[in-house]
């Protein structure tokens, strides 16, 4: 019996990481030169805005939000703007607060791209236009040069 109290102790003290739910929160898809825009000759600029947010929502229950807006211009016209919030639940425990940062910061957005660039795709096809699909994001990348920029921050 003994033995299985200090096993199951053990056990409660190692990382856990599991995904609760992965959900589209927010999605708008605007096309306001339609139906001109698909006379021209398309040739589009395309611009990707990208943001993760985290917050806690229960005990070692985190929320992640991953908002991403692309804008496409073709001849100095807005062909179409979609903007996409991706959220997903996580449960992460037992993680010194380095490696949960790194969980909340780069992982956890990782998971999530997946998910809105088929959301992205599905709604730019849908509005009429080529399939669009979005390239990879490092996302460690973008994690570390945020640690960075902020190891030399002083608060006032």
């Amino acid at each position: 019996m003994s033995d299985t109290k200090e096993a199951t102790e053990e056990q409660s003290n190692e990382p856990h990481f599991s995904i609760e739910k992965i959900y589209l929160k927010d999605v708008s898809f605007e096309s306001p030169a339609t139906p001109a825009v698909f006379t021209d000759e398309w040739n589009p600029e395309i611009n990707m805005d990208l943001n993760s947010q985290g917050q806690a929502i229960d005990k070692n229950v985190y929320e992640i939000e991953l908002s991403i807006t692309v804008t496409a211009k073709n001849k100095d016209k807005t062909a179409f703007l979609v903007e996409i919030k991706q959220c997903g639940i996580f449960a992460i425990a037992n993680m010194d607060e380095e490696n949960l940062n790194g969980m909340l910061g780069s992982f956890c957005p990782n998971i999530l791209f997946p998910y809105a660039r088929e959301a992205i795709s599905d709604l730019v096809t849908k509005g009429g236009f080529p399939q669009l699909l979005l390239a990879p994001v490092n996302f460690d990348a973008i994690y570390a040069q945020h640690i960075q920029n902020n190891e030399g921050a002083t608060i006032n």
